[in-house]
C-alpha cells in the first residue's frame, strides 16, 4: 500500500468512525440508563433518516430539515420509553431484549411499507469539490467528521457544566440516590432516550449520502458501532467515542490490504477479542463482586 493510499484510509477511516461513534455513544447511553444494548438504535436512526428525506422533498432547505428531523427523533426517543420501555423497566431482562428486538423489526418493516425498499439517494450539504485542496478526503467526510466533532463537544459541555446533564448523569449511575436527591429519576431517563435518539438521527443523515437510504442501511452499521462500544467500553461514553474512531480506521485500512469482504469480519472479531481478553473494555469500570 502506498503511503497517499494509507493517508487516504485512515482519514476516511476517521470520517465512518465519527458515524460509528455517534451510533455507540448512544448505544452507552442508553446502556448507562437500563444496562441492556438498544438493538432498534440503528433503526430508529434508519427511520429518523428517512424523515429527514420526506422534509427534504417538500422543498424544505437541507439545515432546516435536519435541525427539524433531530427534533423529530428526541420526541420520538422519549415517546419510546415512555410508551413502551417503561412499562418493561423491572421486567425480566431476557423480555426487556425481546422488546427491544421486537422495535428493530417492527420499525425495519414500517419504513420498508411506507417509504418502500427502494434504495433512494440522498443530498450532501457539502460541496462536491473536496475542501481546501486536499487530495486525502472527500468534502462530504471531513464535514461529517466536523459535526461529529461538534455533536460530541455539545455533549461533552452539557452533561459536564450543565445542571440538566449533572442530573442525568447521577440518574444513570445512581438512581436511588438521585430519587433522594429530589431528581425525577424517569424522566432523566427519558431524556436520555431523547438524546440517543437525536444522536442516531445525525449519525443516519450524515451516513446516508455514502451508504444510500433504504431500510436495511444501518444494520452493518450498528454492528461496527457496537464492536467500538464495547472496544471502548460499554459503560464509558468517552471510550465508546475513541472506539469508533479505532474501529472506523482498522476497518478501512483492513479492508484496503485484504478486501473488502473481511471489512465485517474486523468488527466481530473485535467483539469477540475484547469479550474474551479484556469483558470491561479499554475505558470501562471493571465491577467486583464480594462472594
Amino acid at each position: 500500500m502506498s503511503f497517499d493510499l494509507l493517508i487516504h484510509q485512515v482519514f476516511s477511516g476517521l470520517a465512518t468512525g465519527g458515524i460509528y461513534a455517534s451510533v455507540a455513544l448512544a448505544l452507552v447511553m442508553i446502556y448507562q440508563a437500563t444496562h441492556l444494548v438498544n438493538f432498534a438504535q440503528g433503526e430508529l436512526a434508519m427511520f429518523s433518516t428517512y424523515i429527514a428525506w420526506s422534509l427534504l422533498q417538500t422543498g424544505l432547505p437541507y439545515w432546516a430539515a435536519f435541525f427539524l428531523t433531530v427534533a423529530i427523533a428526541f420526541v420520538l426517543g422519549v415517546v419510546i420509553e415512555r410508551v413502551i420501555v417503561r412499562p418493561v423497566e423491572n421486567a425480566p431482562i431476557l423480555s426487556v431484549v425481546i422488546v427491544f428486538i421486537g422495535l428493530l423489526v417492527i420499525i425495519n418493516s414500517l419504513a420498508g411499507w411506507i417509504f418502500s425498499y427502494t434504495i433512494k439517494p440522498f443530498p450532501s450539504p457539502f460541496p462536491a469539490q473536496p475542501l481546501f485542496g486536499n487530495r486525502y478526503v472527500s468534502s462530504h467526510e471531513l464535514g461529517s467528521i466536523g459535526i461529529t466533532l461538534v455533536v460530541l463537544a455539545l455533549l461533552f459541555v452539557f452533561f459536564r457544566f450543565t445542571p440538566l446533564g449533572l442530573a442525568m448523569r447521577a440518574a444513570a449511575q445512581n438512581p436511588v440516590s438521585s430519587r433522594l436527591v429530589g431528581i425525577r429519576v424517569g424522566w432523566m431517563l427519558a431524556l436520555g432516550w431523547g438524546l440517543a435518539g437525536a444522536i442516531g438521527a445525525i449519525a443516519g443523515i450524515m451516513v446516508a449520502p455514502t451508504v444510500f437510504l433504504e431500510p436495511n442501511m444501518m444494520s452493518g452499521i450498528l454492528l461496527y458501532a457496537f464492536a467500538a462500544a464495547l472496544l471502548g467500553g460499554i459503560d464509558s461514553p468517552g471510550g465508546a467515542v475513541l472506539g469508533g474512531f479505532i474501529v472506523g480506521v482498522l476497518e478501512n485500512v483492513v479492508g484496503s490490504l485484504l478486501g473488502t469482504e473481511l471489512k465485517l469480519t474486523v468488527a466481530l472479531v473485535l467483539i469477540v477479542g475484547v469479550l474474551v481478553v479484556r469483558p470491561s473494555g479499554l475505558f470501562g469500570r471493571r465491577i467486583v463482586t464480594r462472594v
